[in-house]
């Protein structure tokens, strides 16, 4: 099954500080990056670049502008009726390279 990366798209980080954590994806750089953002004040992740590989694509999505800001994501997020979504973690279970 082939991830359905559009603008608007909410996924979670699966690596990284931020792991756990859900985001909305603003603009594609490449195929293999996506902008993405919290944004930080709803749910701590700034904005910033990421692989696709290491965010899972979700069901849900909020109408976006490609390159919009953080307060036009927030505003989307509120009206879509997803903040208290947003905010929950997700539980990431990590693989230690040792046990491989």
């Amino acid at each position: 099954m082939a991830k359905v990366v559009e603008v608007g798209r909410i996924c979670v980080k699966t690596r990284g500080r931020e792991a756990g954590r859900k985001c909305v994806i603003v603009d594609i750089i490449d195929e293999n990056f996506v902008l993405v953002t919290g944004p930080k004040s709803l749910t701590g992740v700034r904005r910033r670049r990421a692989n696709i590989d290491h965010i899972e694509i979700l069901d849900k999505k909020v109408e976006i502008q490609k390159g919009a800001s953080d307060e036009e994501v927030l505003k989307a997020i509120e009206e879509a009726g997803l903040a208290d979504f947003m905010r929950e973690p997700v539980r990431i279970a990590r693989v230690s390279p040792f046990t491989l």
